[in-house]
Parts: C-alpha cells; sequence; structure tokens
C-alpha cells in the first residue's frame, strides 16, 4: 500500500470541486482437494487505485493498476474529463456534501495471522476431509475447499479523509455426491464464510462435519421424494439467509428501486412511497443491516464513500423502515439509507449493496418450534433458487429435508422445493428461532452491476417457521 495517500493527493493537478483517491489491495488463496487429492492452490494479488472526481455536481472515476505518479494523473485528468461530459447529463445535482470528512481504522479481529498461512497445510486438512466424507463406495466425489483472503482498503479525499480498513476473511465448503443407478444426490455444508484468520480453519466445518455430509448424501439415495402440498415449512440458517439475500436484501436495494439495475439484474416490486409504511411481513420480522457485527463476512467501519457504518433496522415488527442504498441514492431518493455503498475491487465505482443484513433471533427454541407443527418439512442448504426480475416470486429448492409429524422430526426427504411470493410469504412467519438457533454465514459470491461486481456478504439468522407455504418434491 502507498505509504503516504494523502501527500499523492495533494500532489495531483486537476479542476475538480472534491477528490478522492481509493487504494485497494487484494490477495485471494484458494485451496481445493478432491477424492483425497490435491487439487488447486493458487494465490492471487490485485492492486490498484480509483480516483474519484466532482466537477460540475457529477461524479466520475477511473483506475489504474500502474502505481506511478504519472498513471495516478492520467487518471485524475481522464476522471474530470468524464465528469465535465456527463454535467449536461446529469439526473441529479451533486454537491462535496456528499462526501464528509472521515476518520478511523477498522482491522478484522484474527487469533491466528495469516502470515503463518501454510498452503501445505490446509491442503492436508482439505485432503483429510474429502477422505472422511467417503463413507461407502457409493459416494462417487467428494471436494473440499477453502478461500482466504486478505484485503486492505485506504481512502482519502480533499475533505480530510482519511480511512484504513484491513479486512481477513475465510470461507470453506465440503460437498459429497452419492449415485445409486441413475439416482444421484449431493450433500454439502453451504459455504460458511466469516472474518477472521487461520483460527477459523478448525471452527469451520471441515474435518467435524464430513462424516455426516458423506452419509446424509448416502441417506438420500433410499429417502421418500418430498411431498407437495401446503405445509409448515422449518428454513434452517443455511437456507434461510439466501432467502433474507434474495426476498429481503436485493429488493430494498435504492439504486435498484431507482432503475439503475433495470436492464441487468432487475427491478424492485418496493416502491419509493412503501419507506415508512408497508407491512413487509408478520410482526415477528426484525432485520437488521448491520456491519459492525464482530467475526461476520460483511463488517466494516466505512463504506467505500467513506461514510460511517452503524447498526439500523431495515424492517421492525415486520414494517419496512430503510433502504440499502448509500448516501447519493438516498439523496436522490428521499428516503433513509445505510452506510452501504460498496465496491467489489479497486477498478469498480461504489454501487449500492448489501452488507450484513440480519434477522434478528426469536424467543423460540428448535424443539419448541418442531412441537408446534402438526404437518411439516424442514429443509436445510440450499441447492437451486429462481426469482422474478421484481423480486416478487421465487422458488427454492433444498438438498435435505425431514418430515415433520405430530411435532416430532421422522422421514427424510429428497429433492425438497418451497416457492411463494415475497409479501405472503414474509407475512406467513410464524415462529422466529432463539439464539440457540442463530448463525453468522455469508456468501463470497453476490453479483450486481455493469460491469458485474461479485462482493462478500454477510447474513446471520435464526431458524423460522413459516406456515400455509407451497411444498413440492422435485427431480433428481
Amino acid at each position: 500500500m502507498s505509504r503516504n495517500l494523502t501527500q499523492r493527493l495533494n500532489t495531483l493537478r486537476h479542476q475538480a470541486d472534491w477528490i478522492g483517491v481509493r487504494e485497494v489491495k487484494e490477495t485471494i488463496k484458494y485451496c481445493k482437494a478432491r477424492n483425497g487429492k490435491f487439487e488447486q492452490n493458487t494465490t492471487t494479488v490485485d492492486h490498484g487505485l480509483m480516483v474519484e472526481v466532482l466537477v460540475d455536481g457529477q461524479f466520475a472515476y477511473c483506475g489504474t493498476d500502474n502505481l506511478s505518479e504519472q498513471s495516478l494523473q492520467e487518471a485524475c485528468d481522464k476522471a474530470v474529463h468524464l465528469a465535465k461530459c456527463m454535467s449536461s447529463w446529469g439526473i441529479y445535482p451533486y454537491t462535496s456534501n456528499h462526501r464528509p470528512k472521515a476518520i478511523g481504522q477498522y482491522y478484522s479481529s484474527t487469533k491466528t495471522p495469516f502470515e503463518n498461512v501454510n498452503g501445505g497445510d490446509i491442503i492436508r486438512i482439505l485432503v483429510d476431509a474429502t477422505e472422511k466424507m467417503k463413507v461407502s463406495d457409493k459416494i462417487v466425489n467428494c471436494m473440499a475447499h477453502a478461500i482466504l483472503v486478505e484485503q486492505d482498503i485506504m481512502l482519502v479525499s480533499s475533505a480530510g479523509s482519511n480511512i484504513q480498513q484491513q479486512i481477513r476473511s475465510v470461507a470453506s465448503q465440503l460437498m459429497a455426491t452419492a449415485q445409486d443407478g441413475t439416482e444421484i444426490q449431493t450433500r454439502s455444508t453451504g459455504i460458511p464464510s466469516q472474518q477472521g484468520g487461520l483460527e477459523l480453519l478448525e471452527k469451520m466445518p471441515l474435518i467435524q462435519e464430513a462424516e455426516r455430509i458423506g452419509r446424509e448424501a448416502l441417506e438420500l439415495l433410499n429417502a421418500e421424494p418430498c411431498p407437495s402440498g401446503s405445509f409448515d415449512l422449518v428454513l434452517a440458517p443455511d437456507q434461510l439467509y439466501l432467502q433474507v439475500h434474495e426476498s429481503i436484501g436485493h429488493p430494498l436495494e435504492l439504486d435498484r428501486i431507482l432503475g439503475d439495475e433495470r436492464n441487468y439484474a432487475g427491478w424492485s416490486f418496493v416502491q419509493l412511497s412503501d419507506f415508512g409504511h408497508l407491512q413487509y411481513g408478520s410482526p415477528l420480522l426484525n432485520v437488521t443491516f448491520d456491519p459492525t457485527v464482530l467475526g461476520e463476512y460483511a463488517s466494516y467501519a466505512f463504506d467505500d464513500t467513506g461514510l460511517a457504518a452503524t447498526r439500523q433496522y431495515l424492517i421492525k415488527e415486520g414494517k419496512l423502515l430503510r433502504g440499502l442504498g448509500g448516501i447519493d441514492s438516498q439523496e436522490r431518493a428521499g428516503v433513509p439509507g445505510v452506510a452501504s455503498t460498496r465496491a467489489s475491487s479497486w477498478n469498480r465505482p461504489p454501487i449500492d449493496r448489501m452488507a450484513n443484513v440480519n434477522l434478528e433471533p426469536g424467543e423460540t427454541s428448535f424443539n419448541d418450534m418442531i412441537a408446534n407443527v402438526e404437518r411439516g418439512v424442514y429443509m436445510m442448504t440450499n441447492s437451486s433458487w429462481s426469482i422474478d426480475d421484481y423480486r416478487r416470486k421465487f422458488q427454492f429448492g433444498c438438498e435435505y429435508a425431514k418430515l415433520i409429524e405430530d411435532g416430532k422430526l421422522t422421514k427424510t426427504l429428497r429433492n425438497p422445493n418451497y416457492r411463494g411470493t415475497t409479501s405472503t410469504f414474509w407475512k406467513n412467519l410464524k415462529k422466529v428461532g432463539d439464539i440457540s438457533t442463530f448463525e453468522i454465514l455469508g456468501s463470497p459470491y453476490c453479483g450486481k452491476g455493469e460491469p458485474n461486481q461479485a462482493i462478500r456478504v454477510g447474513h446471520a439468522v435464526p431458524t423460522c417457521l413459516f406456515e400455509n407455504i407451497d411444498v413440492f418434491g422435485g427431480s433428481s
């Protein structure tokens, strides 16, 4: 990273009303094993600078991976030129007040620093996990992988901003595929993802869960097909987090509501007039935006415009309060938002994104939740999903399910699916799990924007019960 980015900023020659420079260096280590053998051990490094300027009421950007003074000046000149060209097409007159001064630091909490990483040790853990998943000759494929990320971000501006953030994170996955004739079933851990150091590899389900994943993949070969009909539905956290992501997170992104994503990732059924009024779900639904959670995958102190991140309710007791939009979209939309303007890299401008979008825990234990169900299905771990361009109608498939009969978990079910509409689904929320059911999860692969930006998001959720949900079976 640059030793004195502020000094470099001050040497730039420009005609901007405001200027900022964001430097990002990201090192990603990918490790993978398959069927008892090493398959991948690679490291990528990406390092560059993004210059942002405000000229004639318009923001513009230009990035460079050449860290020289000349290249930085050229990026500045091009950004100023672009802003001037845009001024006659502007949809909103921005001012320097949209980039207030911000000073601070953020460091992921790590017990074992990445500097101590030994690729061989990680590979041995992954190889061991694939061998433990091989509980039968019918297990035809076992895969284990880990993604270790070191990200350093520095942001300075002509307003006096100086922000340094150091983020360390680990994501992992186990996956076993079983086959018996034409029947093929896969069981996995999803992709547990958190901030922290190498100690996370010991906490994540790489060894302790490997045997279970293999056994459950084998179990699914002879399981009964999921029945079809209207059922009470209990969703485990490793499925519910994606439901929150797709039917709450994305619909609340302000740039999507404003139409900026319309031609690529779709619009939203939510209207600007809905904020403060729309009953999004049952009174049990409480959803927060909270980048301050220790260890969650998308925690930070400032977004990529320098806005300080704080915990805010998006939905409280079922009522929609705030959108997922940073300072620019908040001004355009005239509705409250959060510090969620984020970029996936130095070569992308920040846009409205999710960070940590969490469904707050309730008061019901898992056993009490199941005991309240006369006829239902308990589903775990997403396998497929589909949702329309307005985020109204959706369909999700899961890897593994249990039938619930008269308050007890009974038969294992294969190929379980459910579908619904967002507003009805969340209004049918009947029970919210207590803190003992609450899990901190995340995803490395949330895509959005043109050109595309894949970003890391966090979701902490409990187990939840929904009533009268359309459940159905699917083919192998």
